[in-house]
């Protein structure tokens, strides 16, 4: 199993162009966040009613998607299953209050569209294919490696 350097160092191959780093530093959050609205969209019915929390941000089939997303991440580095469970968290509260203003689902796959609008862009200036086009895992690395490049001290 690769470890999270070896995965950055690997995704970071096919992003080293300034223009399509920043692209992604947006994208790939608003591509996440997009997700979490549309899962969050589904309806719910048997997760509220079998937890009968009453707790919609976690009541929902994002949360229990997040779950096995952070289990992904937990595998490769517990410091940045932490980062991204704060983001995750985030994404939900977020969404949830978008859905009292918006159609949380229009909302959502707008966002997503024209965030992979714009990562195709940054990938044409790039001159190099998007990485989960080699791997699918890229898809759960590029918002560790926005995560790890945007609030590291290096």
């Amino acid at each position: 199993m690769k470890t999270l350097e070896q995965w950055f160092a690997e995704y970071a191959v096919s992003h080293q162009n300034p223009k399509n780093k920043a692209i992604h530093y947006i994208c790939v959050p608003a591509i996440y966040f997009s997700i979490v609205g549309l899962l969050m969209s589904i309806p719910s019915g048997i997760i509220a009613n079998t937890l009968k929390l009453n707790a919609p941000i976690i009541e929902n089939w994002a949360f229990i998607t997040l779950i096995f997303v952070l289990i992904f991440y937990i595998r490769l580095s517990l410091p940045m299953a932490l980062k991204i469970a704060v983001f995750s968290f985030a994404c939900l509260v977020a969404n949830y209050y978008i859905s009292h203003f918006f159609p949380l689902w229009m909302f959502s796959i707008g966002v997503f569209v024209i965030a992979w609008i714009g990562q195709f862009y940054g990938h044409n200036i790039e001159g190099k294919k998007p990485s989960f086009l080699k791997d699918l895992q890229f898809l759960l690395i590029g918002p560790a490696w926005v995560v790890e490049n945007l609030f590291s001290k290096k």
